[in-house]
């Protein structure tokens, strides 16, 4: 079974998979067997071989380790919705143990896999549970992307605090992702966030034209700790 790296976020729409996306086409660049995966995703096209997510479709072309699709994102729904009310409508049951017996297989080829969460950290399950009992269980690393905009130090405390509450976690780090032009006093919140994760962010992404994996790639691999990830864990 790979090692892991499970990218969570201060809440929805902060970058994740612009993160995760980037860090696998890095480790990938590095000769490592990296796999790119999302086990829970909703908001999701029809097409002629089933429904397919965005996300998940660009983090498995960014890895060395190639698997199809159903094992990429062996939940995935078409609305986009919060992903236990998508499987609750659907009537699929997503239970933590066949997620855990999917990572198990589909990261056995692998040496490391870079898996991508839904929202923020504690989304719900259906029928019971939280996605976060998946990096929990396993002992995942955890990278926190915080999504640079009013109300993230909060969001991003909270985050850490429950990350770190379990003691099953390796916390990685932070990333910080300028997702509002107008989040004023940038260096001072940068500070803030500093003290109340632990350290300074492993990187901050600044606004892109287009943030595309092999740029974010490039940024990413500034940081020395993010290149020698997951040893560093």
């Amino acid at each position: 079974m790979a090692k892991g790296i499970f990218i969570t976020g201060t809440d929805t729409g902060v970058g994740k998979t612009v993160v995760a996306a980037g860090l696998v086409r890095l480790l990938a660049g590095q000769g490592r067997r990296v796999i790119g995966l999302k086990p829970v995703a909703s908001g999701a096209e029809p097409t002629p071989q089933g429904l397919r997510n965005a996300d998940a479709l660009e983090l498995s072309a960014e890895g060395a380790v190639r698997v199809p699709y159903a094992l990429t994102n062996p939940y995935c729904f078409e609305p986009a919705i919060a992903p236990h009310l998508a499987a609750a409508e659907a009537g699929v049951e997503v239970p933590v143990d066949k997620l855990i017996g999917w990572y198990e297989q589909v990261s056995a080829d692998a040496e490391v896999a870079v898996v991508e969460g839904a929202g923020g950290w504690r989304v719900p399950l259906h029928p019971g549970g939280f996605l976060s009992d998946l990096p929990e269980r396993l002992g995942l690393g955890v990278i926190l992307v915080v999504g640079l905009r009013l109300g993230c130090l909060n969001h991003a405390r909270l985050t850490f605090e429950a990350i770190v509450r379990s003691g099953r976690c390796p916390f990685l780090g932070w990333i910080g992702n300028r997702i509002d032009p107008q989040f004023e006093r940038l260096d001072g919140n940068l500070a803030t966030l500093a003290d109340l994760l632990g350290g300074p962010p492993l990187a901050v992404l600044p606004r892109l034209a287009e943030a595309t994996p092999e740029t974010v790639a490039g940024l990413l691999g500034r940081c020395e700790r993010l290149r020698r990830l997951p040893s560093a864990d």
